[in-house]
């Protein structure tokens, strides 16, 4: 029996940066930006709220870029607060190297199976394809141990006895679609 999972994401990521007031490393993304133009120049920022003080630090978009140069809507979005722009934001690498942060999905998915909870008929062999709604790195034991309702060290166990297969690494972090198959 094939079945389609997807992890979805249920909200922002948190943001994993030293906040310079107290101790706390993490920050919440509200999905509000500031936008500033000086002339022919803008500049844009994401805000983000320190989790221990609430303190507001900010994660450059645009900087010292010339108003031309950037898309209409995106200019748009900007201005808009847009909660999906935020989203593609976090998931720029190119703005998380910049800004020297990473993301901290903890609490921040869910996985969505497409059956009912009550567990009946499962059947012997179980094929399954995973994918992905927005890039978020989950270890594939995981995915496996809540979608069949079993524990990690049971699904680690049914790997090494070889009834779980694919061509994965079930250990490592993945954010990208894959296959398995699960044999009782």
């Amino acid at each position: 029996m094939l079945e389609n999972w997807t992890v979805v994401p249920t909200r922002l990521p948190l943001l994993v940066r030293r906040c310079h007031s107290c101790p706390s490393a993490r920050f919440r993304a509200g999905g509000e930006f500031r936008v500033n133009a000086n002339h022919k120049l803008i500049d844009a920022w994401l805000l983000a709220l320190c989790t221990g003080c609430g303190d507001a630090t900010k994660l450059s978009v645009l900087e010292r870029v010339t108003v031309r140069s950037v898309r209409p809507e995106l200019l748009d979005r900007l201005h808009h607060n847009d909660p999906g722009l935020a989203a593609q934001v976090l998931q720029d690498p190119i703005v998380r190297r910049r800004n020297r942060v990473a993301l901290d999905w903890d609490g921040a998915w869910r996985l969505d199976t497409g059956r009912s909870e009550d567990g009946h008929g499962r059947p012997d062999v179980l094929d399954v394809v995973v994918r992905f709604a927005a890039r978020i790195p989950v270890r594939p034991v995981r995915l496996i141990a809540e979608g069949c309702g079993l524990s990690r060290a049971a699904v680690e166990r049914l790997d090494t006895e070889g009834k779980v297969v694919s061509a994965v690494r079930l250990n490592g972090r993945l954010s990208e679609e894959f296959t398995f198959t699960l044999k009782r």
